[in-house]
């Protein structure tokens, strides 16, 4: 019976090029050493031999590196996937990785409100990566603990601001009135609001104040908080608020159909999200409801289809968000290679990047007629 050819070696790839291992161990660590010749005589050679290259595992010992971030999702992958501004920050985040020579690990906290007790830690503790972004989850989040828990580096981006996590985001509050002061300057003041989820508990109706004070769901909580500002200085007292739990398209339809129907005298909707302006646009277009002659419409987020649709929205940088936690984590996980054990280093404050948005003007918006 034929035993199976041995595979190569940084040994025998080095006894038959006549090079030391640390030569051919530089052509797959440290490319920059070599002359392009001489690396690809050694790829060339290791093809040959059958060499795979360095063991990815026995690298990460050696290095105290695994080579890969993890970002925690507060939705399902394939919402992840279909969201434009997920998508952007997504790919922020990859241009980072691309800089840091890292993979990305994608761990979906789920918009589950009760997960199985250990099934946040271990999704976490299984990730093997150097470090976390946490993108957009509630303060109270299990699969946020886990992350604490664990002890590696880690950034948060969007939510939960001002838990003493090094942060890149928006002031939302601030952020969203411009868009709410164009349907007040226009003399509106029947203004209805939809929202998505405010906590990990589900509701999918109107919306109390209790709710909102006690939100663990910060950037909608912010926004809303933003609104009623804006409303308050006009003197508008009253504002009915529907929430919906899952942000698609479906969902903002029906949102839009239950404010509307429920509150007919309403003259404009504010959202939070373009998706669901982009809802509150496909029902008024359903019932023969002209925008902005009959309902004006403004929304949030500043994603392409909101644009074509020539919606008044406030544009985020979510792209730019990605790239930042990205560089802020690199950064991070540096800093914690280089820190001797014996003599902790000292902290300066945490780092906080709060980045600009933008008013985009639209033809959503009108006079009350």
């Amino acid at each position: 019976m034929n035993r199976p050819a041995r595979r190569g070696t940084l040994a025998s790839i080095a006894a038959e090029l006549g090079v030391s291992r640390t030569t051919v161990s530089n052509a797959y660590n440290r490319p920059d050493q070599l002359s392009p010749e001489l690396r690809d005589k050694i790829l060339h050679v290791a093809a040959k031999l059958g060499y795979p290259g360095p063991d990815p595992m026995a690298r990460s010992l050696r290095t105290r590196r695994a080579g890969a971030i993890g970002v925690l999702l507060t939705e399902e992958l394939p919402y992840a996937f279909e969201d434009q501004a997920s998508l952007e920050f997504v790919s922020g985040v990859s241009v980072s990785c691309g800089a840091m020579d890292a993979s990305m690990l994608l761990i979906p906290a789920g918009v589950d409100d009760n997960p199985s007790a250990d099934r946040p830690a271990q999704l976490v503790n299984q990730a093997s990566v150097d470090g976390f972004i946490v993108y957009s989850v509630a303060g109270d989040d299990p699969y946020l603990a886990a992350v604490r828990n664990r002890g590696l580096p880690t950034v948060v981006c969007d939510q939960p601001a001002g838990a003493g996590d090094p942060f890149v985001g928006i002031d939302d509050r601030e952020a969203i009135k411009p868009a709410i002061r164009t349907l007040v300057d226009a003399g509106h003041t029947r203004i209805g609001v939809l929202c998505i989820r405010l906590d990990r508990t589900p509701n999918n109706g109107p919306v109390s104040a209790e709710r909102i004070e006690g939100a663990h769901m910060h950037v909608q909580r912010s926004r809303l908080l933003g609104i009623l500002d804006v409303l308050e200085e006009a003197g508008i007292e009253q504002a009915p608020i529907v929430e919906r739990h899952i942000n698609n398209p479906q969902t903002a339809f029906d949102a839009a159909q239950e404010l509307l129907s429920t509150h007919p005298e309403l003259t404009a909707v504010a959202c939070t999200t373009d998706s669901q302006a982009l809802g509150v646009v496909r029902y008024a277009a359903e019932q023969g409801i002209d925008v902005p002659g009959q309902l004006s419409v403004t929304g949030f987020d500043g994603i392409p289809e909101a644009i074509d649709a020539h919606i008044t929205t406030v544009r985020q940088p979510s792209k730019d968000k990605g790239l930042e936690s990205g560089n802020m984590l690199a950064e991070l996980i540096e800093q914690r290679l280089n820190d001797n054990p014996a003599k902790p280093a000292h902290r300066a404050e945490t780092p906080t990047v709060l980045l600009e948005t933008e008013l985009i003007r639209g033809t959503s918006v009108a006079p009350p007629q």
